[in-house]
């Protein structure tokens, strides 16, 4: 029988927890890594994981190499940045241009939060295979997204006859990344509620400026 007076152990978080919790250390280690300024690919794994207080064997447990973290950390850290704006494109866009300038506030501030991460990632992705296959696969998915959305529009009826939903998908997506990814690397003098106010515009004109009716 089972002492009564021998304290009762504390259950061990599911892998699943202790996986989130070490994630989410990380990504705030490299980021705070990030934003003193240093180079992705200066930052080395054991300043990483002594930023984020655990064992090196234990960061390479869950992450091979760094392209490995790098896509891992970028995965956490976009996908509010995308579920605002696909959540408007899912939507039925009867508020006009204010939906989807809300989107775009959103996707704006999460990659404020983000910024030095999602810089690194822009940059790394120009010369890493695995990390520019990642973001091109990501961003595919979100183009299919748009197209699959503008090729049902233009069978309602609702966008004009000469709009190209492949050819507008891939330009709307190019501009809202570019654009944002621009704003954040040269500190543009142009505040986040008025860029979100412009791509908002550009968005809704692009799409329903030549609607039938």
């Amino acid at each position: 029988m089972p002492s009564l007076t021998r304290p009762v152990r504390a259950a061990r978080p599911p892998d699943d927890d202790r996986r989130a919790d070490l994630e989410r250390r990380v990504l705030g280690a490299l980021e705070q890594l990030l934003a003193e300024g240093l180079p992705f690919t200066e930052i080395a794994v054991q300043r990483i994981a002594a930023t984020a207080r655990i064992a090196r064997s234990t960061f390479y447990r869950y992450f091979p190499d760094k392209s490995r973290l790098l896509i891992r950390m970028a995965e956490l850290a976009t996908t509010e940045l995308f579920g605002a704006a696909e959540l408007w494109w899912r939507a039925d866009h009867a508020d006009e241009q204010a939906g989807v300038v809300a989107a775009m506030h959103a996707m704006i501030a999460g990659f404020r939060e983000h910024r030095y991460l999602l810089l690194a990632l822009s940059e790394v992705s120009a010369y890493d295979r695995d990390v520019g296959a990642y973001w091109r696969a990501r961003v595919a998915m979100f183009i299919d997204l748009v197209r699959e959305r503008l090729e049902a529009d233009q069978r309602r009826g609702k966008v004009g006859a000469g709009l190209d939903p492949a050819a507008t998908a891939l330009v709307l997506t190019s501009m809202v990344e570019r654009t944002i990814a621009v704003h954040f690397s040269t500190g543009a003098a142009v505040a986040d509620a008025v860029l979100a106010e412009a791509l908002g515009r550009s968005i809704w004109l692009t799409i329903y400026g030549d609607a039938p009716g």
